[in-house]
């Protein structure tokens, strides 16, 4: 009798935590810091910041897009056995961990504005929405800045 009452407070406590921590969309639990994309006169540009994810649940950046634009890929770069850096398309996205961070750098997981349609100049900012596993959304504004690139190649893995 006394294992029946346990089993049923706990599982009662448990129901009350689920409660206490409805299911958000992940847009609504994550919050991006010090953004910045790199400034380009065509061609392509990076995207840069700090994600951050208050939530219970891990968070995970699949894709996003931006007006200034063709299209936006996710991106990470690796080395292969000589060091040779090569950024290219990351399966799966991004993951932001449950009430943690995912930092988005030069020469590791970053945006790639693609086809860019016009300039990107120092001092302006550049509008991109992230879109996440659920379909959610997150608009972002990154300032743009000069930065001469962290020598890795890119490679397109369409």
């Amino acid at each position: 009798m006394r294992r029946r009452l346990a089993m049923l407070m706990l599982a009662l406590l448990m129901a009350g935590c689920a409660a206490s921590h409805p299911e958000r969309p992940m847009a609504a639990e994550v919050t991006v810091r010090d953004q910045w994309a790199s400034a380009a006169e065509s061609g392509m540009a990076a995207l840069f910041g700090t994600f951050a994810n208050n939530g219970h649940h891990e968070a995970r950046i699949v894709s996003a897009t931006s007006p200034v634009a063709g299209r936006v890929e996710v991106h990470e770069v690796t080395a292969d056995a000589n060091g040779t850096k090569t950024m290219h398309p990351k399966p799966g996205g991004l993951v932001i961990p449950p009430a943690g961070t995912h930092d988005l750098v030069p020469g590791g997981d970053h945006l790639m504005l693609m086809d860019l349609k016009a300039p990107l100049s120092p001092g302006a900012d550049v509008p991109v929405t992230v879109t996440f596993d659920d379909g959610s959304t997150l608009d972002v504004t990154a300032q743009i800045r000069d930065f001469a690139g962290a020598n890795e190649h890119y490679q397109s893995h369409g």
